[in-house]
């Protein structure tokens, strides 16, 4: 294919490709090629490029992590299904049943009911990882996607951009990381902090920027000393020096509420061998040259981690007083510790040797069966968030058994990832010899022996599922009252679901009764009621999950059974709950409702609306307009499709509105001491008054997590102004609107 100035970065492409792929194969890439460019020939991108240069840089990234041809061509052709009328039928009549497969499996799924957001996402991600668990690359191009659109993200919308960096954070490079692509899970990190922390982002890099200079001499002056003690011995031994990902930084900054000169091993250097004995003789020569820092030593040689990456770490102080890592590994230690799965592609490794992808795959299929059995799709998600974290500890069994699981995972935790039957019976736990409570949280290297009750009836406690950290193990114990309490689920879900009706203030007519619960029954994948309130009740389904749309089809049920008001007579019921004679609300005062005079008029509390907020009005029953900040959760997207569209009415704020309002705002924060104190102090110098306050504790840490502030503001602006002030002080972490 000749260089054109429309084949948009193509040809530069095809000539990275020509040197790995021979003539024939280039040719079904090129017609991939072909088939997008055609399909996206008028779509554009946020950034005003046209959309096809999208594909063409997921398949260099996909290309530069060694993948094979038809990752290629399913990276030029993953989004036509999704954004084009091209087919997959069309896909598998033209490139075969391969492509067709991998295109379909990082597809996202179309028009599906689903109430929420959280959902669809969680659908999403459900039908990738099926795929993923049938053939590998599904997951390693979505992630090259990802990696792409994380790169281009400054074209979206601000929303948009935290949206997509905290899901990048909290499912993509958890993923990353389980797979063991190094490079693609640090990137994906650091820009997702980039736009959810700006502000701490730059602060660590201007730190580093600081130190670029003196950093590069003191790695080069390590690196010398140490290839001048083992070339005697390593004398093909590759040495080399890196910096720590500002992701890793920030962690320990801002989660660990350490100072940046406390961070061990900002520095780090790498020694590659050719033996594992070559690993031990230098990590002997390195402790004989430099000072060791106790309990900084690991050996994932002996006990890898869960994605396969083994290594020697250890951490020494150099003679200037600085704290360095150094890693320690053979070459094939260090392809998989770099690429990880994508290994197997780019070094031509095959797929039936000794560490077989299939094996190494395990936790996918796990993952989904765990999930099996729970009828909210979104505990997919949070399994993710907990199981795939990137901190991770190794306990033992009594045996020497070593099981991996997540920082701050409790004995039950590990009881489970035994065996279901073992979690099932505990009743106790020793650590190390001793007695420990059921919510004891484990540390690695611990010693773990599960107490068990020879009764198998007894099973576990409804209260384990508020203790546990793994979604398997929740899962697992959800499972467990599935099937052996069904009696007892149906009774509680029964009586949880009226008590959230009456709640909500929610009466269905005796004659739909029967017909509404069918309805909720079928939609959340149950096949009778009995079913429905069993899940409610063994915590497959979340009631306040479920209750947005609960609330929206007994709203269609109302709407359906009464006679369609007019808009005049919406009105009139409108104008009739105005009291002129009555004291009205000062702040509702400042919203003018557009065609309506003389109103009741109630700032929403769900939302607390303040000047500058783009607002709407809904024209309740006998009680005014109350008015909603537009992007409110109470307020449906599209007005035209909602149950009561009349009801909505425009407003605006008046241009003088002469008040203060109470605005809410969650601090998200470390917990330390005089923390209150700095963001009281702050408040104070602003001359900001606090109308309420309360915290909220991080259960994991038994310690404050989130501070919780009413605050008395004159407009979005004063409050964003407030919000800048106290995210510069220590140990807060994030602020939202409450």
């Amino acid at each position: 294919m000749e260089n054109t100035q429309t084949d948009f970065g193509y040809a530069q492409l095809r000539e990275m490709l020509s040197q790995t792929f021979d003539g024939q194969v280039m040719a079904q890439i090129d017609r991939a090629y072909e088939t997008a460019e055609k399909a996206h020939k008028d779509q554009k991108r946020q950034s005003g490029d046209p959309y096809i240069t999208h594909p063409i840089a997921v398949a260099k990234i996909l290309y530069e992590l060694g993948m094979d041809a038809p990752s290629i061509e399913t990276a030029l052709l993953h989004d036509v299904v999704e954004d084009t009328p091209v087919t997959l039928d069309d896909l598998r009549n033209e490139f075969g049943e391969e492509i067709a497969n991998l295109v379909d499996g990082v597809t996202k799924i179309g028009k599906i009911p689903l109430s929420t957001r959280e959902e669809q996402q969680a659908e999403n991600i459900r039908k990738m990882l099926l795929a993923m668990s049938e053939d590998i690359r599904v997951i390693i191009i979505k992630l090259a996607d990802r990696l792409h659109n994380m790169r281009t993200l400054q074209h979206m919308p601000e929303k948009k951009r935290r949206e997509k960096a905290r899901e990048t954070l909290e499912i993509y490079a958890p993923i990353a990381h389980r797979l063991g692509i190094r490079a693609v899970k640090e990137e994906l990190e650091d820009r997702a902090i980039m736009y959810l922390d700006p502000v701490a982002y730059k602060e660590i890099g201007d730190q580093l920027a600081a130190q670029s200079t003196m950093r590069q001499e003191f790695l080069d002056d390590i690196k010398a000393r140490i290839r001048a003690r083992i070339e005697p011995i390593c004398a093909d031994a590759q040495i080399d020096g890196r910096i720590k990902s500002v992701n890793g930084i920030y962690r320990k900054m801002y989660m660990q509420n350490k100072n940046f000169d406390q961070i061990y091993d900002i520095y780090a250097v790498r020694i590659i061998v050719d033996t594992v004995n070559d690993c031990y003789n230098c990590l002997g020569m390195i402790h004989d040259m430099f000072r060791p820092i106790p309990g900084r030593f690991k050996d994932y040689i002996s006990t890898p981690k869960p994605n396969m990456y083994q290594s020697l770490h250890t951490t020494c102080v150099s003679r200037e007083g600085l704290p360095f890592e150094v890693q320690i590994r053979t070459w094939e230690m260090h392809r998989t510790a770099e690429y990880g799965v994508a290994a197997h592609w780019k070094y031509k490794l095959g797929m039936n040797g000794s560490d077989k992808p299939e094996a190494r795959m395990a936790w996918i299929r796990q993952l989904l069966e765990t999930q099996n059995s729970a009828e909210d799709v979104t505990d997919i998600v949070s399994a993710i968030k907990n199981d795939l974290v990137p901190e991770e500890i190794y306990c033992l069994t009594p045996k020497g058994d070593v099981f991996p699981l997540p920082a701050g995972a409790t004995v039950i935790d590990f009881a489970y990832a035994i065996h279901s039957e073992v979690g099932n019976r505990m009743i106790g736990a020793k650590v190390d010899g001793r007695i420990v409570p059921i919510d004891f949280r484990l540390s690695t290297g611990q010693i773990v022996e599960i107490i068990t009750s020879s009764h198998a009836n007894k099973g576990p406690s409804r209260d384990w599922l508020n203790i546990v950290k793994t979604g398997s193990a929740r899962s697992k114990i959800r499972l467990w009252f599935k099937r052996e309490r069904r009696d007892e689920n149906i009774t509680e879900g029964k009586s949880a679901f009226e008590r959230e009706l009456r709640k909500n203030n929610i009466r269905i007519p005796e004659q739909d009764y029967d017909q509404f619960l069918s309805d909720l029954a079928s939609r959340y994948h149950c096949n009778s009621v009995d079913d429905f309130y069993a899940s409610i009740g063994y915590g497959g389904i979340v009631l306040s999950h479920i209750m947005p749309h609960v609330r929206d089809e007994w709203a269609k049920l109302v709407k359906a059974s009464e006679p369609p008001k007019t808009v005049q007579e919406i009105r009139d019921e409108i104008a009739s709950a105005a009291q002129p004679s009555a004291k009205r609300h000062r702040n509702g005062d400042s919203v003018v409702i557009e065609g309506i005079d003389n109103c009741l008029v109630k700032l929403s509390k769900c939302c607390s609306p303040i000047p500058g907020d783009e607002i709407i009005g809904f024209i309740t029953r006998g009680h005014g307009v109350s008015v909603h900040k537009r992007d409110c959760n109470n307020v449906p997207v599209d007005l035209s499709n909602c149950a009561e569209p009349d009801r909505w009415v425009r407003a605006h704020w008046d241009e003088d509105t002469g008040a203060n309002f109470g605005a809410t705002i969650r601090i998200s924060c470390d917990d330390r001491y005089g923390l209150m104190a700095d963001i009281t102090a702050v408040l104070a110098a602003m001359h900001v008054m606090i109308l309420n306050i309360y915290t909220l504790s991080n259960k994991e840490k038994n310690a404050v997590g989130a501070i919780v502030l009413t605050l008395s503001v004159d407009s979005v602006e004063q409050l964003r102004t407030v919000a800048d002030r106290i995210r510069k002080i220590r140990g807060v972490t994030g602020i939202s609107r409450g």
